[in-house]
């Protein structure tokens, strides 16, 4: 809708976006630091206002990048699908990703460290399980290999373990045995793992094989 634009008005709701009238009619919302690049009168051609809606796309898939962002870290394969959904054009969803890679706002190998460590910490997790969350998340083989071939799978089956050790005390011991093993294996520790682990439990007397009261 080529034409001269006849206002530039702030948008009631948001302050910081402007919508531009051309001939009368509304055309386009922009964010205010590209729309003070306008003026009242200007002459703009329908590439001139393609263009101008563009710049808007990309600007908004940059703040709602920012905003997925704002919980917590992501991956770049998280942050492109999210955009993805949300319909931004592959222009827009490129220009984003792009600018967060410049600024170290992504990065992948920073996010699959915290993820790691994140779930050592709350939610632990054996190599099986780890590797499929990380390649589910984008990431490369060579981090993810990198990254799992570090952790203590030992250590992070006995923490899981422990944790849930008061709900299983007062079971059948082959009931307690299969309930811990199906825990820790749908957590994707292997089998050796899980027997290790019983076996440490045991030889401390977290847990015996006795029958209960």
């Amino acid at each position: 809708m080529a034409g001269r634009i006849t206002s530039i008005e702030v948008q009631k709701r948001n302050p910081r976006r402007a919508n531009v009238y051309v001939d009368g009619e509304f055309v386009l919302g922009l964010a205010m630091i590209e729309a003070l690049k306008l003026s009242k009168g200007q002459a703009l051609s329908d590439a001139d206002i393609e263009g101008l809606r563009l710049v808007d796309e990309k600007e908004r898939a940059h703040e709602a990048a920012l905003n997925f962002l704002s919980y917590r870290p992501r991956s770049e394969q998280e942050v492109r699908r999210r955009l993805q959904k949300k319909d931004f054009m592959p222009e827009a969803v490129d220009d984003a990703i792009g600018r967060l890679l410049r600024a170290g706002l992504i990065d992948d190998e920073a996010f699959a460290r915290y993820w790691v460590e994140n779930r050592e910490q709350h939610k632990p997790r054996g190599a099986y399980a780890l590797r499929h969350e990380l390649r589910q998340k984008g990431i490369e083989s060579r981090i993810v290999d990198e990254l799992v071939e570090q952790i203590d799978e030992d250590a992070n089956a006995y923490l899981a373990a422990t944790k849930r050790l008061s709900r299983w005390q007062r079971l059948d011991p082959s009931v307690r045995r299969r309930k811990m093993s199906d825990y820790l294996r749908r957590r994707g520790f292997s089998y050796d793992v899980v027997l290790r682990v019983w076996e440490r439990l045991i030889a401390e007397q977290l847990i015996d094989e006795s029958e209960p009261d």
